[in-house]
């Protein structure tokens, strides 16, 4: 077509979708997607640039990532450093990008009045930026921090070891992230300068012609057509073709392996991947999807439930991974129990006996127009989501699909064709086969490590004889093919909502339950939202009831498995999840068969019997995800510290790993009579329901559990009503709580330096809300991009059960958590000047970011659900929050906001209530020790036991109350 117009394209969207598209293409060649939407509240962009980290040079590995880094900064038309980022925070948007293999991807949104700028500051990306020396420095340590953070992930380990084990010629094999050695070190060692580098990087391949843009915006396609091309059409197009990667990652050498591996983390795992042809050369007859459909099923007589019977498996996924248009693996992935870890062979034997099956019962028409009805569904009524995920999840379609199938991709396998799926099928066998074995298990006898982790391996040669030694002597258990789906939903007809209900009504009280009722007024989905919480007060009386309640809850979810995965698939998702207070069930999607779901999971909830061979194995699986506590990243174990002084009733997880090796399958036989005899039931039901429906599908619930004779639940008596309530620090005190990190091998340190504020008041929240948004951009800039102290540095609100403040989240390798509270404390001094030197115009523009975040309308049910449940759950019920914090906004002035800060943010203020939670990883135990050494500070308070001090603190009363929902 000829640049610099438009071209009418036929893009396929959702029967449902009432947005406008269109596609142009820039006399530059730039390649655009615009979508109206005069509903939205948000605006978004996103660039996808053809350019990724195979790109990297030989001996600058992670040049590519570091570029995406960089773009931030500045740039020619707009050079002070940050600013961009900073407009963005300042309009109630978000920003950010990602480089992948062969593309990078930025993207932002932002509120509505901002959206102009914004764009034209974005465009400055690919036009002129700056990149600063002193910035680039600055920016590499930022990688490196990412890198550091990455070291002790087993994702991140056993994906660079299967990259490891391929053909070092192909950029598959390349190390990707960066690091201070790829960066700075290695090129100053070959005389490099890596800026010099980047600009040629730059220049070399960033070009129009390789780009794809996304605005997702309120005007009209007109008014967006105009804006774009004067905007981006100054991109450089110097017509460079995109590099392809031909050839495949694996040769023969790298083929019918055993990869034996240690991992981090507690417990086993076997990936068996097979190269094969992409799918995204036959997108729309979805071989991967069908066979990973089947090879993934978990219904009755698939390969997990065989696995799951036998006591060897924990989870199972199956489907494409690592894929590009030239290679791709297939990959089947298996949690593995410790009786499954010594049955590798059987377990592998068993996928190939699968595999067989799928091959002599032929490519089945019927179960792939099953799978085509249910994602055609899925499409049609898919839920809005955020306009900053659906223009990156269509900007990075782009490249890959024509125009008509840029927003339907490869969602919709219409075209059965047995042929493609077989040749696809041919190529899961013994002679094309890498298995990987991970397991703390093989630790020490293991004689290769991979140089970018330092994950530990060995490998071996798996003949084809030796596999199918393991076939025949495998179990002989049934497999064969799932049948018929009887969750698909076959109607979709809207019920008529009786009137316009702005908010949920509390429709129904008894002893028993509270229901609260929300009909659809705003989506038009056959969908709904339906959650109860049973508050059951003999499940968290003690870290063994927590335990116990936990164990129950998962081999529910077990139970109930093989049935409902089903309407898993089928569109209908469940959860039963263990709470502080007893366990919520959740059912979200189609409501057309939601009420016979509801039905099963309550029956096996009345009737539930704990069989000991299940009970041994969720016992296992429990038990390793406590003893991994210990290697979650430090600024997560900061976190979980706060939690623990903050929240009354909670008990540490090191309690509940003592306890659980001791709980007996029996103890849990008795428990959960004990545990439901006592319960309340919070119910909340949303969406394409009427209140008929709803009120009694909550009355069979009650007839079950409270009806029986005898009755399995009785009601609560008034004192057993729960509370959730949070420790009041004193006001003008400083507390610290410092520890070592829990992995010693982590260098990582991290800092949670939280400030409480008030407990929930409309006024009070928007003045702190207000200072959140004010400071968020300024604390990231000045504590991450200049100071340089850590990747993961955030200013955010916390809120704990309507309890509501301020916290620094710091993670670092290269400061000790000491020093990053002092920087904390600097930050806070150094803003206070900027603070009072805000023009009125600053001031008004923040407060009109704020209220345009305030207003911006849900995209969908499920959103909308969550926002209410949050009310009922901490007991605040102010389901008009949003419209009551904006009309106090309105009144806000810029002197309120100042005297906030001065009483209860500003250090050394009158109110403010302060609690320091430092996690000392390796690099800075000697820190540690010094601190520990140190003269008592009066003004502060240490904490060397965590419940000595939650017991010997006051209390903020209570939010929600007893059954009459009244205050305390």
């Amino acid at each position: 077509m000829a640049v610099g117009k438009e071209e009418f394209v036929e893009i396929v969207k959702p029967r449902s979708d009432k947005r406008e598209y269109r596609r142009v293409v820039l006399k530059n060649s730039l390649q655009v997607l615009l979508i109206s939407d005069p509903d939205t509240d948000k605006c978004a962009a996103s660039m996808n640039v053809s350019v990724g980290s195979y790109l990297d040079p030989e001996g600058l590995e992670g040049l590519a990532h570091f570029l995406e880094h960089m773009l931030f900064y500045a740039s020619k038309k707009y050079p002070e450093e940050d600013s961009y980022m900073k407009f963005i925070s300042e309009h109630g948007g978000s920003t950010n990008a990602f480089t992948a293999s062969e593309r990078t991807n930025y993207f932002f949104d932002v509120n509505v009045d901002g959206f102009e700028e914004a764009l034209d500051r974005f465009a400055q990306f690919f036009i002129k930026p700056l990149m600063s020396p002193d910035a680039t420095m600055r920016e590499i340590k930022a990688v490196d921090s990412e890198n550091q953070k990455n070291l002790l992930s087993d994702t991140w380990r056993m994906h660079q070891l299967q990259k490891h084990l391929s053909n070092k010629g192909h950029p598959f094999h390349k190390f990707s992230t960066g690091n201070w050695e790829t960066l700075e070190v290695l090129p100053r060692a070959k005389g490099l300068d890596t800026r010099d580098e980047l600009i040629k990087f730059y220049e070399d391949h960033y070009s129009s012609n390789l780009m794809h843009l996304v605005i997702y915006a309120k005007d009209d396609l007109n008014k967006l057509h105009a804006l774009v091309d004067e905007k981006f059409q100054d991109i450089q197009n110097t017509d460079r073709n995109q590099v392809l990667f031909p050839g495949q990652p694996c040769g023969s050498e790298h083929l019918q392996i055993l990869v034996k591996s240690v991992p981090i983390k507690e417990g086993h795992k076997l990936k068996v991947t097979w190269p094969i042809i992409p799918e995204i050369r036959h997108y729309k007859e979805g071989p991967c999807r069908y066979l990973g459909h089947l090879i993934g099923h978990e219904g009755e007589g698939s390969l997990f439930h065989v696995l799951k019977t036998l006591g060897w498996a924990s989870g199972l996924y199956a489907g494409e991974s690592d894929w590009s248009m030239e290679y791709a693996f297939f990959k089947v992935g298996i949690d593995l129990t410790d009786a499954g870890h010594e049955h590798m062979q059987d377990i592998v034997g068993l996928l190939f006996k699968y595999i067989s099956l799928l091959q002599m019962s032929g490519v089945c028409e019927w179960i792939f127009q099953e799978l085509s009805s249910i994602c055609e569904t899925k499409f049609h009524y898919q839920d809005k989501i955020a306009p900053i995920d659906y223009v990156v999840h269509i900007s990075s379609n782009m490249e890959i699909y024509p125009p008509e199938d840029w927003i339907v991709g490869s969602s919709l396998p219409c075209q059965f064709n047995a042929q493609i799926i077989r040749k696809v099928l041919d190529k899961l066998t013994p002679d094309n086969v890498r298995i990987f074995w991970e397991s703390k298990n093989f630790q020490g006898s293991t004689d290769m490590v991979e140089p970018w982790y330092g994950t530990a391996f060995s490998v071996e040669k798996i003949s084809l004889s030796k596999i199918k030694e393991w076939m025949a002597s495998s179990p002989n258990e049934d497999l064969h093919l799932p049948e018929p789906n009887i969750f698909i939903p076959t109607d979709l007809s809207l019920k008529n909502a009786e009137d316009k209900i702005l908010h949920p009504v509390l429709l129904r009280k008894s002893p028993y339950s509270n229901l609260w009722f929300k009909p659809d007024t705003t989506f038009s989905t056959p969908k709904a939202y339906l959650k109860i919480d049973f508050s059951c007060p003999y499940a968290s009386e003690s870290s063994e009831a927590e335990v116990m309640t936990d164990l129950f809850t998962r081999l529910l979810m077990d139970c109930l498995n093989e049935y409902a995965y089903h309407a898993q698939v089928a569109g209908l998702h469940y959860g039963v999840n263990h709470t502080n207070t007893g366990l919520q069930v959740t059912i979200v999607g189609y409501n057309h068969k939601l009420k016979i779901l509801l039905e099963t999971v309550i029956a096996k909830i009345a009737k539930f019997e704990v069989r000991p061979d299940r009970f041994d194995v969720i016992q296992e699986v429990v038990l390793k995800d406590y003893q991994n506590m210990k290697f979650q990243q430090p600024y997560h174990q900061a976190m979980y510290y706060c939690s623990l002084m903050l929240q009354e009733n909670t008990w540490p997880w090191t309690e509940q790993l003592e306890v659980l090796p001791h709980i007996l399958s029996e103890d849990l036989s008795r428990f959960i009579p004990t545990m439901l005899s006592r319960t309340f039931l919070e119910c909340y039901v949303a969406g394409n329901i009427e209140r008929g429906e709803a009120e009694l599908m909550v009355k069979q619930i009650e007839t079950i559990l409270f009806e029986g004779q005898p009755p399995i639940c009785r009601p609560l008596y008034p004192s057993q009503h729960l509370s959730s309530r949070v420790v009041k620090l004193q006001t003008g005190a400083n507390y610290l709580f410092s520890t070592e990190g829990l992995n010693p091998n982590d260098e990582n340190s991290a800092l949670v330096h939280y400030i409480q504020v008030h407990q929930d008041d409309f006024l009070m929240n928007v003045k702190l809300q207000l200072f959140a948004l004010t400071a968020k951009q300024p604390a990231f800039h000045q504590l991450r991009s200049v100071e340089q102290l850590g990747y993961i540095t955030v200013l955010m609100q916390r809120n704990d059960f309507g309890v509501r403040g301020l916290q620094f989240i710091i993670q670092s390798s290269v400061k000790g958590p000491g020093h990053i509270d002092s920087r904390v404390e600097e930050f806070l001094k150094m803003f206070e000047s900027k603070l009072y030197e805000m023009t009125n115009e600053e001031f008004d523009n923040n407060v009109n970011a704020l209220i345009d975040m305030k207003l911006e309308k849900h995209k969908n049910l499920r959103e909308e659900s969550q926002f209410y449940w949050r009310e009922i759950s901490d007991g605040t019920l102010k389901f008009d929050r949003r419209e009551s914090e904006v009309s106090m906004l309105r009144q806000l002035k810029k002197q309120d906001l100042l005297a906030f800060f001065d009483e209860y943010v500003k250090v050394g203020g009158p109110k403010k209530r302060m609690l320091s939670v430092r996690v000392f990883g390796n690099k800075h135990l000697s820190d540690y020790e010094a601190e520990k050494n140190q003269a008592q500070d009066l003004s502060c308070v240490r904490i060397s036991d965590i419940f000595a001090f939650r017991r010997s603190q006051p209390l903020f009363g209570s939010l929600k109350g007893v059954n009459g929902w009244m205050k305390l």
